[in-house]
């Protein structure tokens, strides 16, 4: 992979765990019940979508 798309792969990684941040900010400080075990999880698969594309920007 050339170092061009190493830095849009980790940039994209970044964002996608400042998203997760975010949504389990929101999670827990307004919402309760159903709702926010819903989107705790939906944090959750995209924290390690993050985790996992800034892994590959490292390869």
């Amino acid at each position: 992979m050339d170092p061009m798309t190493k830095m849009w792969l980790s940039l994209i990684a970044i964002l996608i765990m400042g998203v997760s941040v975010f949504l389990i900010t929101f999670a827990r400080s307004r919402t309760r019940g159903l709702l926010r075990a819903v989107l705790s999880v939906i944090a959750f698969v995209i924290m390690l979508i993050g985790l996992l594309s800034g892994a590959a920007s490292i390869m």
